[in-house]
């Protein structure tokens, strides 16, 4: 299983931070060749359920579904939000999570946040000796994703 770790600070306050990693459309938005579709009636939330389009056109291409099974916001106060994802496809398999930090600011400055963003990925049909080139791709690939989410 390829695995890699994503990890940016930002000036913004951690419920915003939250707020846009977990607008599922927006993830697809920002990766080549892809949309994303929630299947379920609540898009935030443990159970929610959507599936990213990956490909050219109906025929040319693969559906990466996926089920949100851990879902904490962060509190008010300092502390860590986390989102725990698991992939179900036949074509891809594996789980991400999404942590955020308060980093508190300097000189009663305001507070930025920290994002950590840890996939493990399975491709069908790729030997597991190519492990580490998909884990640089991927890398690379949702580490865009994850700065153009952030308005970096």
């Amino acid at each position: 299983m390829s695995r890699f770790r994503i990890e940016r600070t930002v000036a913004l306050p951690p419920a915003e931070v939250w707020r846009r990693i977990t607008d599922w459309p927006a993830h697809g938005a920002r990766i080549p060749f892809t949309s994303t579709t929630v299947l379920t009636p609540d898009p935030s939330g443990v159970g929610t359920r959507f599936t990213a389009r990956t490909g050219l056109g109906r025929r040319l291409g693969f559906d990466d579904p996926m089920e949100v099974v851990r879902f904490e916001p962060p509190g008010s106060g300092p502390g860590t939000g986390v989102c725990g994802i698991v992939k179900l496809g036949r074509a891809v398999r594996g789980s991400a999570v999404f942590e955020v930090y308060e980093v508190p600011g300097g000189s009663g400055g305001p507070a930025a946040s920290r994002v950590v963003w840890t996939e493990e990925l399975r491709l069908r049909g790729v030997p597991g000796w190519c492990d580490p080139v998909l884990a640089a791709v991927g890398r690379r690939l949702f580490a865009r994703a994850l700065d153009g989410l952030l308005g970096n």
